[in-house]
């Protein structure tokens, strides 16, 4: 059903498609594996940029209850 030029299309953008990605990784190794190694989180939101969180960031202390003196 798929013509010759159909699947020969198809190959480029696969290929091209893992470049992207090779150089994606090349980019962005040394930093993702500072963050894994101290236990932040990564968040890849695009072709070379990555979101790091330090999840210590989500134990927000509560604050303590004043206790209100009644004379």
């Amino acid at each position: 059903m798929y013509s010759q030029g159909t699947k020969a299309v198809s190959r480029i953008k696969a290929w091209i498609q893992d470049l992207i990605a090779s150089a994606d990784y090349e980019i962005c190794v040394e930093p993702d594996e500072f963050a894994f190694r101290v236990g932040w989180t990564v968040t890849r939101t695009g072709f070379g940029s990555r979101r790091y969180r330090d999840p210590r960031f989500d134990q927000l202390r509560q604050p303590s209850k004043v206790i209100e003196e009644v004379s």
